[in-house]
């Protein structure tokens, strides 16, 4: 589901890479290809939908890390940029990046048609096209944890920031209904090395402060939980299809039998949260992470 599911089309980039170790396992082949089908399946669906849901957690982020007015701000892996809107509300200047060409322009549509005076860029997380030091902040609302190498991602939104300034970024939990669809769609995808950490391991606070090592001279936690709501299980997925890259990139790349079978199964899933095939509304758990670059 966009920036919530595991993702099938993009299985190998969700799982690969905790810092240099596992980035050194990842052959430049297939890291060029992780690369690409990320260009090509975050450009898929619709995305308004899904990124209507993820708007709470995009201001708390810019709450916890104080954006405010004159500040220069970036919105990494930024979707159709939820942050970017909120920290532009502030006062702030923002620039935009995301690695998929489809997704900048769904965000510079939008920002347009609402007024806002935001840069759109297309760029990599793992390869940055600013100066060291440009900006105040640097946030990503659940989408800087996909980058199949987190180590080089977390280098790369410190050496754009200001020392002593804010990194900030949003992660899934290891609980309630986006682990029930990870462990799911992972079941659908091509198997991945153990030792490959899991897109919830940016919520272990342990794992983030390794990430961060040498980067940060301080990290806070804050859990914090969205909730997502629908009138039927069938709906909730009927607009996951629409709107999740993800899930539309799987429809678009998986035998018809397969799809049909995972998805099934995915609505089999919103029916226990459900508790049946009415509406219903569940709390989807995640972890605000702010850090302050040295120096």
């Amino acid at each position: 589901m966009g920036k919530v599911f595991d993702g099938i089309a993009l299985r190998a980039s969700a799982s690969a890479g905790v810092g240099p170790p596992a980035a050194d396992r990842l052959a430049p082949v297939d890291l060029a290809k992780i690369k690409e089908q990320a260009r090509t399946g975050w450009s898929m669906g619709e995305y308004s939908g899904l990124s209507w849901m993820l708007r709470p957690a995009a201001q708390r982020l810019a709450d916890a890390c104080a954006v405010s007015a004159g500040q220069e701000v970036l919105d990494v892996a930024a979707g159709d940029g939820n942050f970017a809107v909120v920290c532009a509300d502030e006062g702030a200047r923002v620039v935009a990046s995301d690695i998929a060409p489809g997704m900048v322009e769904k965000g510079r549509a939008r920002t347009d048609a609402e007024g806002y005076d935001i840069e759109w860029v297309e760029a990599d997380v793992e390869d940055l096209p600013f100066d060291d030091g440009r900006f105040d902040c640097v946030g990503s609302v659940f989408g800087a944890m996909i980058a199949p190498r987190p180590r080089v991602a977390a280098e790369e939104m410190f050496r754009v920031v200001r020392p002593g300034n804010t990194v900030g970024m949003t992660a899934w939990c290891p609980e309630g209904p986006t682990y029930d669809m990870f462990r799911l769609t992972r079941s659908y995808g091509p198997p991945v090395p153990d030792d490959f950490p899991r897109l919830e391991q940016w919520a272990e606070e342990d794992t983030v402060r390794e990430r961060f090592d040498g980067l940060a001279n301080s990290i806070e936690f804050e859990r914090a939980t969205l909730p997502w709501a629908a009138d039927s299980p069938e709906d909730f997925m009927a607009t996951m299809e629409r709107h999740a890259p993800m899930q539309a990139a799987a429809k678009a790349n998986m035998p018809p039998d397969r799809y049909a079978e995972m998805y099934e199964k995915l609505v089999e899933i919103a029916r226990g949260w459900a508790g049946g095939d009415g509406p219903f509304e569940v709390d989807a758990h995640y972890l605000l992470i702010v850090g302050r670059r040295r120096g």
